[in-house]
């Protein structure tokens, strides 16, 4: 006798069908379109990478060409204007520097450019610091020889640092000639100009057609990178000979080299990659532009979506026919588990009181009733951590209160002062549009600027008359005793800037950094507005109170002096709405 056969569940059953139906001619029919696909993918991005090197190349032809140009043009203008009789005289060499300077200033592709006379010594403009790059110096020593022989330079690929970041460039030379004596022969040496070209705009045009995995880049005749999009990883000079598509082209002959393609494989990660690639030479130099691609990632070119859709007819055939059979029968299985992921959604929404309304005696069902119970947990515990939140925030504050209290009470005459300036830092700062997360920093921040007062002498604090220079450097003291008071603290680490530097000046006279405008955090600059209103408009011993129409009229005349001009604007329109009031003084901040 036999026992009970295995049950089988449906969900199997359901998938053998959908697979049967639906996916068995979705691979029949795929190796087949699969196969086309390879042949006219070779095809199309053979014919876009050809199209794409062809344009590069003429691109970089007409760049150095125009650089050429412009080094001729500079050329005859030093010789008409007699500066090529010696380019290092002193009588001109102010003359001299200007004309290159106006030279720099008006290509953009010139980072430098020198004039030198027959003993190696002249005049220099541009950003660039030739005498501190060895490679620089190397190809302007090998300029200036060339140039004695009355011959034209242009020198390999060069990788120039500056910011920290890699940028190709070239140096090319012209000789400075005059014309020969009576007696003839050869034009008589005077010197040479040479430039520094920088390459960058043509990295910029070899990103522009460096998109969906295909990489184009700049080689010289010896397989050296000249540009490339990505100059960190490659920096000019760089070998990258051993690439196959390089190889291919450093191969011909360069009498024969001409635009070409060809298949070849690199190595990533242990494996080997398929690749595409085409080189195309650059005229008038013996460079080559080469773009080169997985063939892999061709595959999600439009091309082939188009020969796929050709396959989307059949199959969409077959997906009909399988979902009308598995509609009906998954419905039923599909719809609790609907039911439970739309409820999983809403509590990770934070909807907590959402729950499932199932009845089942599967066990889905017992499923639902344990996820029932496991939200109403969630909730009681997040309704907990939201009073403890709340809690700690109030204690928090209260805290920061107490403390800014306590500072305003060690003098005498800026009692209530922490108070007021976080008030109308908070006003300031909504004007201005800051989030709610931003408003409450500069609130807590405000409220501490002054805590360095509890580091500075009583002598010093209380003095009811002017400081003396020594004391008022003791004084100058209090932003960076506050900011040290406060760095143990984690949780006040982002509002530091406020405490430290509120006493900065927009235009850089301030303390204690003497930063410059917008080097001041936004907070600072909020709150030495704020700082100043309140002292203008209370008592001091050195002044008596002033109405709020004086102290805008005085703030607004510091206006990018000692402060920020849009802080000065936000806070002339809170006055003119009426939201800073100087009874507001009294309204705990």
């Amino acid at each position: 006798m036999t026992g009970p056969r295995r049950r089988i569940p449906l969900l199997y059953v359901l998938l053998l069908v959908m697979v049967t139906v639906s996916v068995a001619p979705l691979v029949l029919y795929h190796n087949r379109v699969l196969e086309i696909s390879r042949m006219k993918l070779a095809d199309h991005e053979q014919r876009l990478q050809t199209d794409t090197t062809r344009l590069l190349s003429e691109a970089i032809h007409l760049y150095r060409q125009h650089a050429g140009q412009q080094l001729q043009s500079l050329r005859r203008t030093l010789v008409l204007a007699g500066f090529a009789e010696d380019a290092a005289s002193a009588k001109r060499s102010g003359q001299l520097r200007q004309v290159l300077e106006e030279h720099v200033a008006r290509d953009p592709g010139v980072d430098y450019v020198t004039v030198l006379n027959r003993e190696a010594k002249g005049v220099r403009a541009g950003n660039f610091q030739a005498d501190e790059d060895p490679f620089v110096r190397k190809a302007l020593e090998r300029a200036f020889a060339a140039g004695t022989q009355r011959l034209e330079f242009t020198s390999d690929p060069l990788n120039i640092s500056r910011g920290g970041e890699n940028h190709p460039a070239i140096v090319l030379a012209v000789p400075l000639l005059l014309p020969a004596g009576p007696a003839g022969g050869h034009e008589d040496f005077r010197g040479i100009v040479a430039e520094l070209i920088s390459l960058d705009p043509i990295v910029d045009r070899l990103r522009d057609a460096s998109h969906h995995g295909r990489v184009s880049y700049v080689v010289d005749r010896n397989g050296h990178v000249v540009a490339h999009p990505d100059v960190r990883k490659y920096i000019a000079g760089q070998d990258v000979s051993g690439i196959g598509i390089v190889q291919k082209y450093l191969e011909m002959p360069i009498q024969l080299r001409a635009t070409a393609t060809a298949p070849f494989e690199i190595a990533e990660n242990g494996m080997w990659v398929e690749m595409l690639g085409t080189y195309s030479p650059v005229r008038d130099l013996y460079w080559a532009v080469i773009a080169q691609r997985r063939l892999a990632d061709a595959h999600a070119d439009m091309g082939i979506r188009d020969m796929n859709q050709q396959a989307m007819h059949l199959v969409l055939i077959a997906v009909v026919l399988s979902m009308m059979v598995s509609l009906l029968l998954a419905r039923r299985i599909t719809y609790p588990i609907h039911m439970l992921a739309e409820i999983t959604r809403a509590i990770s929404r934070g909807e907590f009181h959402r729950r499932v309304q199932l009845r089942s005696r599967t066990e889905i069902g017992e499923l639902a009733e344990n996820f029932n119970l496991m939200a109403q947990d969630i909730e009681n515990y997040i309704e907990q951590l939201k009073q403890a939140a709340q809690e700690n925030r109030e204690l928090f504050m209260g805290t920061i209160r107490m403390l800014s209290a306590a500072i305003d009470e060690k003098d005498p005459y800026t009692q209530g002062h922490s108070g007021r300036v976080a008030k109308y830092s908070v006003i300031i700062a909504e004007e201005l549009g800051l989030i709610d997360a931003e408003v409450d920093q500069i609130r807590i921040s405000a409220l501490l600027h002054d805590v360095g007062k509890i580091g500075i002498d009583d002598r010093v604090l209380k003095k009811p008359g002017t400081l003396t220079p020594e004391e008022f450097q003791l004084m100058k003291q209090h932003p960076s005793k506050g900011a040290n008071i406060m760095r143990p603290v984690p949780q006040l680490s982002e509002m530091i800037p406020g405490i430290e530097l509120h006493h900065e000046s927009f235009d850089g006279s301030g303390y204690p950094r003497r930063l410059v405008g917008t080097e001041i955090p936004l907070m600072a600059r909020i709150i030495a507005v704020a700082d100043t209103l309140d002292a203008i408009t209370t008592n001091r011993p050195y002044q008596s109170a002033y109405e709020l129409d004086y102290a805008l009229k005085m703030i607004r005349h510091l206006s990018g002096k000692r402060f920020d001009p849009n802080v000065v604007e936000a806070f002339a329109r809170a006055v003119e709405k009426g939201a800073i009031k100087l009874n507001l003084a009294l309204i705990e901040a």
